[in-house]
């Protein structure tokens, strides 16, 4: 039985945790802004000093405090105490609002990069299960929601707590009981905060959620733009788009009716305290209980506590979106990377390859399915693959859709790791080397290419960023990729568009075997490399890679056997096994498998069966004998 995992941690204590790099930051960031909402709530004071030198004359609190009983010389002593308190109140906050936004943008980059690096060393199996587009909506999106949450979020509580706390002591000072009354609505405001607290935490879950789907979606559509508009599935399209963004919309309007009521609810909440001190403080100023100049500061340091209180709505809306957006943010940091990187460092690679019974299986559930579903087994694709490839030699894989080749590729980059067996490179297992190590010996020509959006020199360069001028165009030359970058507007450096767009798929497919040349790697790995050209590319392809296979370890995997009758050893995996291996006339002349894709693919055994009669339909559904042999 699977155990249940512990619950995680609430989210504001786990950014405290992550922060803990930035603490001395938000300390002082912390320490300007509470300076900054003591003097913010001065002004109420002051204009009770001043009614208080006027009613008091005298006897009033300046003159007992600076010695000067002229009145004209206690207003000028209030004007430069006016001067001094709004100067620090304006500096206090420039500091307050350099520290927090700096911190912001500290921990959002952080954040970001953080998420962006664990993502980048995922497994392949943890993309599985998950879109581009929501994996894009946590790193922009909600880095962005809690960059804006510390941006004003956070001072804002600070600054209000700070206004209440001072604000109630205050009270309690210049008529204790005017105080309680007033704060009797606190306990109401704070009982209504935890309340929505707990009901608005799963909406904004729910809001951010659907972000990533509707990110996922344009993301998606974006990517097939050509196969949308191909299939004329431009309104279809757009329809899926539009109840993705009305899920969106119909989420977020229940937070939205949540959050809008709390401000409504915290006004009717404290009418009764502001009551209170209208009230009761002007009668007890009426009867001289209360002075006139303390009554004053009561009536108007009241907007200092009211306003920053309604103010806790649209404060608290945007904590608790930072803080769905911390859980998801966080998540993805410590995700568990799957894959761990060896030690051992790789030495001069001579390109030996060894697959010593190598049993591999792809688990295709998700993470619910696999919880509540433990019948269900993983789909074992290699079944005890023994293969060997001496240093510098040239051997292919073939075999029908299916049989596992791509997948001896992805073991030997260890982009995943052996169910069982053991796959190493001039005798050490690859998941004891360092996985750098390891990748840097190797260079990938795929069928699937990635360009990207950058010039054609950016795009060759990517694995040796050092390399210079001359060694791009010999690279280039060696594809049979030089002549046509050289007619392209910009040569080499010509914006190829995103993944390519803008050339053709040969030209992509010469710049992809440039680009792993430049690196000259000690082994190189050709997976269905000519698999999307055509005859004339391909040969012109053919002819590069017999220059560039020379004196490297060369690894094909290919469906067309006329690419790799030239090597030194052909394998026919098939059903997650190697069944034959030889060379192309051993494998002709042993007439087994591979003869039989070799005489399928040159059509020796191909008859057009002969059209049904009106009298004998039935015969259309006969095979030939030797049709039936080619299946």
């Amino acid at each position: 039985m699977t155990p249940t995992p512990a619950p995680a941690a609430p989210p504001l204590r786990r950014l405290w945790r992550y922060a803990g790099g930035h603490r001395r930051d938000v300390i002082v960031a912390a320490t300007w802004s509470i300076l900054n909402a003591i003097l913010d709530i001065a002004p109420p004071f002051l204009i009770g000093i001043a009614v208080d030198i006027v009613v008091v004359q005298e006897g009033s609190f300046v003159a007992r405090i600076s010695g000067v009983s002229d009145l004209r010389g206690q207003f000028l002593v209030l004007g430069g105490l006016t001067v001094v308190i709004w100067l620090l109140e304006s500096l206090t906050e420039y500091l307050a609002d350099v520290r927090w936004r700096n911190l912001a943008q500290s921990i959002q980059h952080d954040a970001r990069m953080d998420a962006y690096t664990n993502v980048q060393d995922l497994d392949l199996a943890a993309f599985e299960d998950r879109s581009t587009g929501s994996l894009l909506s946590v790193l922009n999106d909600d880095v962005n929601q809690l960059e804006r949450f510390l941006d004003r979020g956070a001072q804002q509580i600070l600054q209000v707590a700070t206004s209440v706390l001072l604000i109630g002591l205050t009270y309690l000072i210049l008529s204790p009981v005017i105080g309680l009354l007033a704060f009797l609505p606190v306990p109401i405001v704070l009982w209504v905060t935890l309340r929505y607290q707990r009901r608005l935490e799963p909406k904004y879950a729910a809001v951010r959620e659907q972000v990533g789907a509707v990110n996922a979606a344009l993301n998606n559509n974006l990517g097939g733009i050509a196969t949308i508009k191909a299939f004329g599935a431009e309104p279809r399209e757009r329809e899926r788009i539009r109840q993705e963004s009305q899920r969106y919309r119909e989420v977020n309007r229940e937070a939205i009716r949540l959050s809008s009521a709390f401000v409504p609810l915290v006004r009717v909440a404290i009418l009764a305290g502001f009551t209170a001190i209208l009230i009761l403080g002007g009668l007890q100023a009426i009867d001289g209980r209360l002075e006139v100049g303390a009554y004053s500061v009561m009536v108007f340091i009241v907007q200092r506590l009211l306003w920053p209180l309604t103010r806790l709505g649209e404060t608290f809306d945007l904590y608790q979106r930072a803080m769905a957006s911390t859980r998801r943010i966080l998540d993805l940091i410590e995700q568990p990377i799957g894959l761990t990187d060896g030690t051992e460092a790789l030495p001069a690679v001579a390109g030996e390859v060894r697959f010593d019974g190598v049993r591999f299986a792809y688990d295709r559930r998700s993470a619910e399915a696999a919880s509540s579903d433990t019948s269900a087994a993983p789909i074992e694709v290699l079944r005890g693959v023994d293969l060997h490839v001496p240093a510098g030699q040239t051997h292919a894989i073939v075999g029908s859709t299916g049989a596992g080749k791509s997948t001896i590729v992805k073991l030997l980059l260890r982009l995943e790791d052996v169910t069982d067996g053991v796959v190493s490179v001039d005798g050490h297992d690859v998941r004891d080397v360092r996985t750098a190590d390891l990748r840097s010996a190797c260079g990938l020509v795929s069928q699937d290419v990635f360009l990207f959006h950058g010039s054609v020199r950016e795009n060759l360069v990517y694995g040796a960023p050092d390399a210079s001028d001359i060694e791009v165009a010999r690279a280039a030359e060696l594809a049979e990729a030089h002549e046509f970058v050289l007619a392209l507007p910009e040569g080499y450096d010509t914006v190829v568009g995103e993944r390519g767009v803008k050339l053709s798929g040969g030209q992509r497919q010469r710049l992809s075997i440039a680009r792993a040349i430049l690196r000259d790697p000690a082994i190189l790995l050709l997976d269905e490399a000519t698999s999307a050209v055509d005859n004339e590319t391909e040969a012109a392809i053919q002819r590069s890679l017999v220059r560039v296979a020379q004196d490297r370890t060369t690894i094909v995997i290919a469906h067309r056997l006329s690419t790799v009758r030239h090597a030194d050893r052909i394998h026919v995996l098939e059903d997650g096994r190697v069944v034959e291996a030889g060379t192309h006339d051993e494998l002709v002349a042993s007439d087994g498998r591979y003869a039989a894709l070799w005489r399928v693919q040159t059509g020796e055994l191909i008859d057009v069966a002969p059209a049904a009669s009106a009298s004998d339909p039935a015969s259309a559904a006969v095979p030939t004998p030797e049709r039936s042999a080619c299946r």
